[in-house]
């Protein structure tokens, strides 16, 4: 018999625990700085060098953190589920915990990107990227994040996904952050939702929806033993 298959939305709540500060909790500011001097194109071509070092400064802190008990329950389910986890969340935590098929929907820390070629992707060994650090054909490189104002690139794979899905989860997000909260609106009436956040978000009513107020780090470990009784 196939596996089910699950599709997980997480959001900035499952890193928050792990200890990875959000923009989200200080009213739009992020470690001292307007969002948009740092996570926007305008603010990249105004000062580069803040936003390198505002990214060096995340790694950084990133470096620190360990996944924690969330993200080790969503990567467990993938012994008994076919598991797509499609992360709001730059960092790559639910990788370090076992996660074997995760959409980045916002970029990747720990990667870089060309500013003259977008498919020129770089892996970052260590946590600094500087002024004069060149793609290969000679082009400065910037952080492998999604800005504000940017296009979403992964979505429209989150979107396939999430059409196929059998039970689908969101975990540690608000849902107001588009376009990845309209995931949940590709999901049929027949399909179970889980939605697992201490602050509940408000959300349309629609069928076969269950809501665990409580954070990741126990609601995923509930919500997975809830799947395996009912499933397996």
């Amino acid at each position: 018999m196939s596996k089910k298959k699950i599709v997980v939305l997480t959001g900035a709540g499952v890193s928050a625990e792990s200890g990875i500060r959000t923009f989200r909790d200080a009213g739009g500011l992020w470690e001292g700085h307007d969002v948009m001097d740092v996570a926007s194109p305008g603010g990249w071509e105004r000062d580069m060098e803040l936003v390198l070092d505002f990214y060096n400064q995340r790694r950084k802190q990133a470096l620190t953190a360990k996944p924690n008990a969330g993200h080790l329950a969503l990567a467990d389910l993938e012994k008994d589920f076919d598991v797509v986890v499609v992360t709001q969340n730059v960092d790559s935590l639910h990788e370090e915990a076992g996660s074997s098929n995760v959409i980045h929907l916002h970029g990747e820390l720990f990667k870089s990107r060309s500013t003259f070629d977008e498919n020129l992707v770089y892996d970052i060994d260590g946590w600094e990227l500087n002024v004069g650090d060149f793609c290969e054909k000679g082009h400065q490189l910037r952080p492998h994040i999604v800005w504000f104002g940017e296009m979403v690139p992964m979505m429209e794979v989150a979107a396939k996904e999430a059409s196929g899905a059998d039970i689908f989860l969101v975990v540690g997000t608000s849902l107001i952050v588009y376009p990845a909260a309209g995931l949940i609106d590709y999901i049929g009436n027949d399909i179970p939702k889980y939605i697992i956040d201490p602050n509940m978000p408000e959300i349309f009513p629609r069928p076969n929806l269950h809501l665990f107020e409580e954070n990741g780090t126990s609601g995923v470990a509930k919500v997975a033993e809830k799947l395996k009784e009912e499933y397996l």
